[in-house]
């Protein structure tokens, strides 16, 4: 497949653009780089004969129609996977204005540009990466399926809520051939260190403390990212139009189990542990079901959790400078110069 992939430079959209290139796929990934898009997260395929990295916005609906058409690179992709958006629910507490603009506004003139260049004669496969936080919490105990209500929080949540809306009325309103993931807590190499694993990581790594945010007992289903983007490519090739497919690792587990696991593995003690005050609105569960898609595409998670963490804390430990530069924001200047320009 021929595959437009917007946000690859980012911690999942990257892993997702490493294994379609490993699979055959070509990808030509379009990123904003903003704070949390690193192009030293595509280093390893930044050679490969397939790839190709444009430095632009999703809400530009002209470069979205000019990529869309492809005419500088041969035939007209296939598929258009729209990973891009802001993330951090902090951030989202904080100024819901950039979730709004990116994660809403970015997804209509994706859309939009889908659409005129379904009517001008061409065939696009529409995929939305979404989240488990659309569905609110399982305070249940209930798994979320893909009928689950959608009940969402946090601005951030509420945003991608929005955005599946709309990938939802596009599909009946213009009969455009889209499909929805929905993925619980992802982790890895090259996921940016404001969120859990890598800040407690690094954190750590450096001797500091670890903000655990009330009594720490919030459940997450936590997700290899390399198994989040094995998802996202059979729900791609197998998935059946205007449906969902939730995408979950099947490992819930409490954000201080989490924290002690990271304290263990680093040689540390739980004296590093500063329990902080709550986020507001915290929602308290995440549980996901993915059966749909496994009964149907045939797709399961293959990192077992024990196995991925311990990788995931050696990656961060063999891999020092490639998080001291985002913590220091070096980064953003050394790869000023490396943008590859249309």
């Amino acid at each position: 497949m021929k595959l437009l992939v917007t946000g690859g430079a980012g911690f999942i959209g990257s892993s997702f653009v490493r294994l379609a290139l490993k699979d055959g796929h070509a990808v030509t990934v379009l990123d904003a780089l903003t704070y949390c898009g690193n192009l030293a997260n595509l280093d390893p395929v930044k050679s490969h004969a397939k790839y190709r990295f444009v430095k632009g916005d999703v809400r530009d609906g002209k470069l979205a129609d000019e990529l869309l058409a492809n005419k500088e690179h041969g035939a007209p992709f296939d598929c258009l996977v729209h990973f891009a958006a802001e993330s951090h629910v902090d951030r989202s507490i904080l100024d819901a204005s950039p979730f709004i603009s990116t994660n809403i506004a970015g997804t209509q003139v994706l859309l939009d540009a889908a659409r005129r260049h379904v009517a001008a004669g061409g065939k696009l496969r529409y995929l939305q990466v979404s989240t488990d936080e659309v569905y609110g919490s399982a305070d249940d105990g209930k798994p979320f399926t893909e009928s689950t209500p959608i009940k969402p929080n946090s601005p951030y949540a509420a945003s991608k809520a929005s955005a599946d809306l709309l990938v939802r009325a596009y599909h009946h309103t213009y009969k455009l051939d889209t499909v929805i993931t929905r993925c619980s807590n992802n982790y890895g190499p090259y996921q940016f260190p404001e969120k859990l694993i890598p800040l407690f990581t690094t954190n750590l790594f450096e001797g500091r403390k670890v903000p655990v945010y009330g009594d720490g007992m919030q459940v997450r289903d936590w997700i290899h990212c390399d198994d989040h983007s094995r998802g996202v490519l059979a729900v791609l090739a197998k998935g059946k139009s205007g449906e969902v497919y939730n995408l979950g690792g099947g490992n819930p587990m409490p954000n201080l189990e989490i924290t002690k696991r990271l304290i263990k593995a680093t040689g540390r003690d739980e004296s590093s542990i500063e329990y902080v005050k709550d986020r507001p609105g915290h929602d308290r569960v995440y549980l996901i079901d993915h059966t749909k898609v496994t009964r149907e595409l045939g797709w399961e998670p293959q990192v077992p959790f024990g196995e991925g963490l311990a990788a995931t804390v050696q990656w961060y430990r063999d891999n020092e400078a490639w998080w001291r530069a985002i913590k220091s924001g070096e980064y953003l200047k050394y790869y000023e110069q490396q943008y590859v320009k249309r």
